[in-house]
């Protein structure tokens, strides 16, 4: 799903390469993981990896929701009319996604 207007960028743009280096150590944690149930390690150690992994992840989305609320969701009100409404209302669903999971 692109969002991408004529002449704009995603708001994370100017942090990718911060984005991609959180996201491969946390794929690195997540091969840990795997490792770690293969070689049958300690039930209580494996989950403490799952949190510290699944925080890692939370981390990483609560940032891309800060951008896309300060570059998209700003310009868009900025502008008005129903592309404020659709920015805001995707706003509110990713925020409703993250407190359910």
């Amino acid at each position: 799903m692109d969002h991408v207007e004529a002449g704009s960028a995603h708001g994370y743009i100017q942090r990718r390469d911060d984005y991609l280096k959180r996201l491969r150590r946390i794929e690195g944690q997540v091969r840990g993981l795997q490792r770690m149930v293969e070689e049958e390690q300690y039930c209580v150690d494996i989950l403490t990896q799952v949190s510290a992994t699944t925080k890692a992840l939370q981390s990483v989305a609560l940032g891309l929701l800060e951008e896309h609320m300060s570059h998209c969701v700003v310009r868009a009100a900025a502008v008005g009319g129903a592309e404020a409404d659709v920015k805001i209302r995707e706003a509110t669903e990713a925020i409703a996604r993250l407190v359910r999971s």
